[in-house]
C-alpha cells in the first residue's frame, strides 16, 4: 500500500484578544475589588496579584497573532513577530511532552538529534495536531507527566 501525502492545509491561530481573556481578566479584578472593598485586604497583597495579569492585559492591547500551518512540504510557525519553519524531511519526529500542569510541549526531533520545542502559543489541540501530523506521515511520539 503506497502512502501519499495529503494534498489538504492545515492551519491554526491564536489571538490575543480571546473572550476567555477578557473573562478571567474581569473575575480577578472583581476578586481583587471584592477582597480590598468588603474583607479590607491589604493594597499591597492585591497589587501583588494584580502584577500577573499583566502580560495578559498586554496580549489584549497588542492583539498578538501565533499560529501553525501544515503544508505539503512543511511546518510553519509564528509567534507575534518571530515565524520559523521546517521541511518534513528535516523532521525524524514530533515528540508530545504532557507536563504535570496536563499542559502538552511539542518538540521537533531533527537530524543530528537536534530539538526545536515549538511556542506554546502557537499550538493547535495536541489531539488535533497530532491527526494532523500523522495524515502527513510524521512520526510522532508522546510522554506524558515528565518533570523537563
Amino acid at each position: 500500500m503506497e502512502n501519499t501525502m495529503n494534498a489538504e492545509v492545515y492551519t491554526h491561530q491564536n489571538r490575543g484578544r480571546a473572550a476567555r481573556t477578557v473573562a478571567v481578566l474581569g473575575a480577578i479584578y472583581a476578586i481583587s475589588v471584592f477582597a480590598f472593598v468588603w474583607l479590607n485586604a491589604a493594597w499591597w497583597i492585591i497589587a501583588a496579584l494584580v502584577v500577573f495579569t499583566l502580560p495578559a492585559i498586554w496580549d489584549l492591547a497588542t492583539d498578538r497573532v501565533a499560529g501553525l500551518t501544515l503544508s505539503d512540504t512543511q511546518i510553519t510557525w509564528r509567534s507575534g513577530s518571530f515565524e520559523d519553519y521546517r521541511a518534513y524531511g528535516e523532521i525524524e519526529k514530533v515528540r508530545f511532552d504532557t507536563r504535570l500542569d496536563f499542559s502538552v510541549r511539542v518538540t521537533l526531533v531533527l537530524s543530528r538529534d537536534r530539538k526545536l520545542r515549538l511556542p506554546y502559543d502557537c499550538l493547535p489541540p495536541h489531539k488535533e495536531f497530532e491527526d494532523e501530523l500523522n495524515k502527513r506521515n510524521i512520526k510522532t511520539e508522546r510522554h506524558h507527566f515528565s518533570l523537563m
